[in-house]
């Protein structure tokens, strides 16, 4: 065995003590001197459009409680990728993400990059995904991170959001999230079954965000809402 291959897994260990604990482990809240500071990034689902003032991170600021700190940076029409329409890497609110010196930061962009004007850059999404998350890894909090996969997009969607491109995104997710030792948060099985509450085939309503905000409950805390 020669000294490289004697060092790759030395370099492996060094690598994921840098990204902390796994992130597929449930948060003790009582092992931070100060509240778990959480940053939402997204776009407009995470801001809350559609879901009358109750989008998801407020809902899961009330699930988690005092010893948790949810900062919602969402902004509406957004995209990943930094050649879609709106990058939200040249937002004020992702400078304000980082900060913010996040313990957590939880992503869930892509929804906007299915628009046909966006999508045709679709080979920059791995690439600009995984800039992305080095940017909040990079901080000295060294925060975990978790992506989340998009919400499902009802039927022919809406405002040129497509399905089928939710779809493509979804499996370049988790392989980003294989790669960089991230959580994945399953924001399409937690309102694929309860069309309902999409109303306009995109935007969870209140309730839908409800459902999201459980959804990234149970993989922060590894307790279901309610317990």
């Amino acid at each position: 065995m020669n000294i490289r291959t004697r060092l790759l897994p030395l370099l492996a260990v060094s690598c994921m003590s840098l990204l902390g604990a796994d992130p597929m482990e449930p948060i003790d809240p009582a092992k931070f001197e100060e509240p778990v500071k959480v940053a939402c990034v997204g776009d407009s689902i995470t801001q809350g459009a559609g879901a009358q003032g109750n989008a998801y991170p407020k809902q899961l600021q009330a699930l988690l409680g005092e010893k948790w700190k949810v900062g919602n940076f969402g902004v509406s029409g957004r995209t990943l990728m930094d050649k879609g329409d709106h990058p939200y890497m040249s937002e004020k609110a992702y400078q304000k993400a980082l900060a913010m010196l996040p313990d957590v930061v939880i992503i869930m962009l892509g929804t906007n990059d299915t628009k046909s004007q966006n999508w045709k850059f679709k080979d920059t999404f791995f690439a600009d995904y995984t800039k992305l998350v080095a940017s909040f890894q990079a901080l000295e909090t060294k925060p975990r991170v978790y992506v989340c996969r998009p919400c499902p997009v009802l039927g022919k969607g809406n405002f040129g959001i497509t399905e089928a491109g939710v779809q493509e995104q979804i499996p370049q997710i988790d392989k980003l999230a294989k790669g960089m030792g991230l959580g994945v948060i399953d924001m399409h099985a937690a309102l694929e079954a309860t069309p309902e509450l999409l109303p306009d085939r995109v935007h969870p309503n209140a309730a839908g965000a409800g459902k999201m905000a459980e959804a990234a409950f149970s993989v922060l805390t590894g307790k279901n809402a309610g317990e």
